[in-house]
């Protein structure tokens, strides 16, 4: 008999939603630190030290950073909705996946709050963005989950090939944060950077890419070699796809000195891999997914 525990209709679309959400406030909170509106609200919760709006004549990155702070309301909203759902879907593993995206916006507001006491420390900034990737790939998680409970894990060498992908990708995007915090784009013309030199750790950044991408093409030729896992190998190739468009832009950036759309772009490269890695890393993990939700 097959897996007939599938999610209610409506889960689905919430889970998009958390996940373009979450894509959404990476992306702003990177508009933030770019125009250097990190402290345009100098104090948390409240935007000034009398007000949780900014008040007087409104500057450009009071608006900029007030913004990016309502905009938590609305991951708040899908995160509740979610939430609600997917208690309400009678799966335990559903449950417990809504749970931790809900925990995950709380979470976040401390931690932003302790970015602007700390002046935008820049290792507290980091921890700010890779806590979002992380919840990024939990959207994913939920989203394969819906239409039956994942089946057991699949052992092998490929499936430890995919799991050293998946840390080689933290790896690079860990080291991402650390070069961003010893570059130019620290949120605030006076935030501290981290002290260490930008081209050392760029070029251990780049180092860990050659090694992520590398894994990931001995990965898409394991799978094509093994056949039988269309799925996964798509999964797998797109993910390629994503680390050499991120890796292009990452050179050209460098390259031109950082200009701000393109660390932006950067920015939405660095969501898309902590997505698509997953993605990969789920459906190599579990090869039987598609066969016992379609079975009969």
């Amino acid at each position: 008999m097959g897996v007939t525990a599938a999610a209610p209709r409506f889960l689905r679309p919430l889970a998009w939603a958390t996940l373009v959400a979450n894509i959404g406030i990476v992306l702003t909170g990177g508009a933030v630190r770019l125009t250097g509106s990190g402290l345009g609200c100098p104090t948390w919760p409240r935007c000034t030290e009398s007000s949780y709006t900014p008040h007087g004549e409104l500057d450009y990155h009071s608006a900029i950073e007030f913004g990016n702070r309502t905009l938590t309301f609305v991951l708040v909203a899908i995160a509740v909705a979610t939430l609600v759902a997917g208690l309400l879907s009678g799966r335990r593993d559903l449950r417990w996946l809504v749970v931790v995206l809900f925990l995950g916006i709380p979470a976040q507001a401390v931690i932003g709050g302790i970015t602007v006491r700390t002046d935008l420390n820049p290792w507290v900034v980091a921890g700010h963005l890779l806590v979002s990737l992380a919840i990024i790939g939990l959207a994913v998680l939920l989203l394969l989950s819906l239409d039956a409970p994942l089946p057991a894990p699949h052992g092998g060498w490929i499936t430890g090939l995919a799991w050293a992908v998946f840390a080689a990708g933290w790896a690079v995007l860990y080291l991402g944060t650390v070069v961003t915090g010893s570059g130019p784009h620290a949120g605030d013309e006076d935030a501290v950077r981290n002290g260490l030199d930008p081209r050392s750790t760029s070029q251990l950044h780049t180092d860990l890419v050659f090694l992520f991408v590398g894994l990931t093409v001995g990965l898409l030729f394991a799978l094509l070699a093994a056949g039988g896992r269309p799925r996964a190998t798509r999964a797998v190739a797109v993910l390629l796809g994503v680390e050499l468009a991120q890796g292009t832009i990452g050179f050209v950036q460098y390259a031109t000195d950082l200009p701000v759309v393109l660390v932006g772009l950067h920015l939405l490269g660095a969501a898309l891999i902590s997505a698509t890695m997953t993605w990969a890393l789920l459906e190599v993990r579990h090869p039987a997914r598609a066969a016992e939700i379609t079975s009969p």
